[in-house]
């Protein structure tokens, strides 16, 4: 059975069978504020883990995106940050003004355990 790419995509509400004990370690935290003023920068960190990093078991990267409230066209693509494993952690930082509300998807890869997705509401004031 053909299925959509989003079906693909693992979220701890989604998971089931093995995929329930993965949640914890590979679903992308987002810590950011809840509130924002519109247009101003702010800090928008994710991290996956705690993980292993060596080349056979690894996060290899991280994707975010902003699904705008009123848009017509979503998601916005923000930006993408790659691990090497063995010298990195699944951890990283982006800078990013928005204008209007909407809600924060964090994407993940690992190389065993598939793509995994986090996501956090931000209200623009």
């Amino acid at each position: 059975m053909v299925k959509a790419f989003g079906e693909l995509i693992f979220t701890p509400e989604r998971a089931e069978g093995e995929a329930i004990s993965k949640a914890e370690t590979h679903t992308p935290k987002i810590i950011a504020p809840d509130k924002v003023k519109a247009g101003e920068p702010f800090e928008v960190k994710i991290e996956i883990g705690p993980h292993v990093m060596n080349p056979e078991h690894n996060i290899g990267w991280v994707e975010l995106y902003f699904y705008e409230e009123g848009r017509a066209f979503n998601p916005i693509f923000l930006g993408r940050a790659a691990f090497t494993p063995q010298y990195t952690e699944p951890k990283v930082s982006f800078t990013v003004k928005l204008q209007k509300s909407g809600v924060l998807y964090a994407v993940s890869y690992c190389n065993l355990h598939g793509l995994w997705e986090g996501r956090k509401e931000i209200k623009v004031e």
